[in-house]
């Protein structure tokens, strides 16, 4: 385990140890104090102060990388090159580049596993939502509209947050690249971007109480051409002070779908009817939370990664870059980069 944040104590930790056959052998997290933590708090052998000795040790057959952006494609190149399969946090990299950089490491490594942790929130809901499209429920998709608003008013008093800080993350911004990710599960990925960005809260006081300057956006308004035809507007804020309920609407020829994406709620309407209509979500195509479980089926052998290949991330990373170079462009950008 490199990194020991809240995702790998919630998530990875209890994931891995329901595993049987798998043990936990090593980690490293940003100082030796937490690192020795987090070893006793989950009963780990082995602590090192490095990523890289933990990476390079024959200890293990394979890393998590639970770190902030900046480190996920030195770790997850480092660790296929020391033939370790790897497991990285989402999102999956700081930019474009890297993710490509990681894809080629893992290309040029086939006999090992490379997952990217997939955006969780609407798993109970996606393959209902795939079924009804490839079905023809709603016929050709025309138009997609989807909100995401933290329904707060700007906030100018809190900490510089690492989300915010693009030294550890890059150009990701807010939830737009997760949201993007589910959103290719949906209808498919863009092939253009055109995007408005702006941030607002322009300095925050880091750790170390230092005033720093902020370049990562807390609203974004993009509007895509999707490969499938369709026509997607998409808006991720922080600023939206008591904003409606996040959701999306996806308008087809014969049909109209609404996701309440806050309680994974659908709702559907045809040519014949005047309003939506409640969806019953068949329990049998419920996904849950199984990025482990997956990871180490796929290492024996027992199934391939679904959710996510690194093919995704560099899909979800490139509409990242777009988004940053049309802004700041003024420009329409093409994709793939």
């Amino acid at each position: 385990m490199v990194g020991a944040g809240a995702n790998c104590r919630v998530r990875h930790v209890p994931g891995f140890r329901a595993i049987e056959g798998v043990e936990l052998v090593s980690v490293c997290n940003s100082t030796r104090e937490s690192s020795e933590r987090a070893a006793k708090e989950f009963n780990i052998p082995n602590v090192y102060d490095n990523w890289l000795d933990l990476v390079q040790a024959d200890d293990t057959d394979a890393i998590c990388i639970g770190t902030w952006p900046s480190l996920h494609a030195p770790i997850t190149i480092s660790a296929l090159q020391y033939d370790k399969h790897v497991l990285t946090e989402a999102r999956m990299s700081m930019n474009s580049a890297e993710a490509r950089a990681m894809l080629q490491a893992s290309q040029e490594t086939p006999h090992l596993i490379a997952q990217v942790v997939p955006a969780p929130m609407t798993l109970p809901v996606d393959q209902t939502i795939i079924d009804m499209i490839s079905k023809g429920d709603i016929g050709d998709v025309l138009a997609v509209d989807l909100k995401v608003n933290s329904k707060d008013f700007i906030d100018t008093k809190s900490p510089l947050h690492w989300r915010q800080n693009k030294d550890l993350s890059g150009f990701n911004i807010l939830m737009m690249g997760i949201w993007y990710e589910i959103l290719m599960r949906w209808i498919g990925s863009a092939k253009k971007v055109t995007a408005m960005t702006n941030t607002f809260v322009k300095k925050r006081q880091d750790e170390t109480g230092k005033m720093r300057t902020i370049e990562i956006p807390d609203h974004v308004d993009v509007i895509c051409e999707m490969n499938c035809g369709a026509q997607a507007n998409l808006r991720f804020s922080a600023i939206t002070g008591l904003a409606p309920t996040n959701e999306a609407w996806i308008f087809g020829t014969d049909g109209t779908l609404r996701v309440n994406l806050e309680k994974n709620q659908l709702f559907f309407g045809s040519r014949n009817d005047k309003e939506l209509s409640s969806v019953k979500i068949d329990p049998l195509k419920q996904s849950d939370w199984r990025v482990e479980e997956e990871f180490v089926n796929a290492i024996r052998g027992l199934g391939k990664v679904k959710l996510s290949t690194f093919e995704d991330g560099v899909k979800y990373m490139e509409f990242t870059d777009a988004v940053t170079k049309s802004s700041q462009s003024g420009q329409a950008v093409s994709l793939p980069l």
